[in-house]
């Protein structure tokens, strides 16, 4: 098994109930806003109008790699 793969499962069997979850303070109470919550070596991402869906999970270098891309506007 590849070590991202591993990282990648640690990631989802992290437990998020006492996850900090948090808005970008650009959100201005807009109702279609993501959430995020930082993990041991990377971020969990879910929808802010269903909480209750699964969260995505990104290592930390995956979730740097989407920020750059959108600060490029390549995303």
């Amino acid at each position: 098994m590849s070590s991202i793969r591993k990282r990648k499962e640690a990631l989802y069997a992290v437990d998020l109930a006492g996850a900090e979850w948090r808005k970008s303070s650009f959100s201005a109470g807009e109702s279609d806003c993501v959430e995020v919550a930082a993990l041991p070596g990377g971020i969990a991402v879910r929808d802010s109008k269903n909480t209750g869906l699964p969260a995505l999970r990104y290592t930390a270098t995956g979730w740097a790699a989407f920020c750059s891309g959108v600060v490029a506007g390549d995303l």
